[in-house]
């Protein structure tokens, strides 16, 4: 006996639920399923802290075996006079603006730059946004403070050091802090403009003290140019961390999203 068409086509139905998904489906489904959740500009802010990490780990691991010694000698001396490499290059009121540089890369610069502004935010009734500041800055601080702890590296030997210093070198305190600190404002301050140019000024601000600070560093002979990279790619990759956490937080109305409210 005939089965109805009907009945035909729900067991057609059955017997294709029973047959298992192939897995390129699977996970096409999955990646579909997540990319709805997430806007793109967070997956590529998740990349890139993901991006980030990995870079510091590779870049510790060829610095420890040895492998950067030569480049790090190299663009070291490239800083400095031939006929005397205790010379850095340029006059001396170069040498001095290098240390009014290096300077803003300095604990006591970056705490009275994070209180001014959050004690500003306060002012403005962003309660949520100055607490997020402070946790981004201490937990920037804290992690800074580990990673020299548990590297130890020692300070560079091949010329006198035009900065006072007392820790380890890597990864370079004032490099990875001036990221923390200055991009995390500028994105903090770009997610409350609504005019696209002042994003990028601000934006373009935050990321230029961070350079200078950094080459400022390696041209006071203080910190090897590695050491350097380490601090922009930690401190990069945290301010990133915090970037998309506030995106998260304020689509879910957890930090305020304009200086009116």
């Amino acid at each position: 006996m005939r089965k109805a068409p009907s009945a035909v086509t729900e067991d057609a139905k059955i017997e294709t639920r029973r047959q298992p998904m192939p897995l390129a489906e699977r996970t096409g489904r999955i990646l579909a399923a997540f990319g709805e959740r997430m806007e793109l500009g967070s997956v590529i802010l998740l990349l890139l802290v993901a991006g980030s990490a990995w870079g510091f780990v590779e870049l510790a691991d060829a610095v420890f075996e040895g492998e950067t010694a030569a480049i790090d000698r190299a663009l070291l001396l490239a800083l400095r006079s031939r006929a005397d490499p205790a010379d850095p290059l340029g006059p001396g009121w170069l040498v001095e603006m290098g240390r009014d540089v290096t300077a803003l890369g300095g604990v006591a610069v970056l705490v009275l730059v994070t209180l001014a502004v959050t004690v500003f935010m306060a002012l403005r009734r962003l309660w949520h946004a100055a607490g997020f500041l402070l946790a981004a800055v201490g937990s920037g601080i804290l992690v800074s403070v580990v990673l020299k702890a548990a590297f130890e590296r020692p300070r560079p030997d091949l010329v006198p050091h035009g900065s006072y210093v007392a820790t380890a070198s890597f990864p370079s305190g004032h490099s990875m802090m001036a990221a923390v600190v200055y991009l995390t404002l500028g994105v903090l301050l770009a997610r409350v403009e609504p005019d696209g140019r002042v994003k990028v000024f601000v934006l373009g601000c935050a990321a230029l003290l961070t350079l200078l600070v950094g080459v400022s560093r390696v041209y006071l002979g203080v910190h090897w140019p590695t050491d350097v990279l380490a601090g922009w790619t930690v401190g990069a990759g945290w301010a990133l961390l915090f970037w998309l956490m506030a995106r998260a937080l304020q689509r879910r109305g957890q930090i305020e999203t304009d200086t009116g409210h």
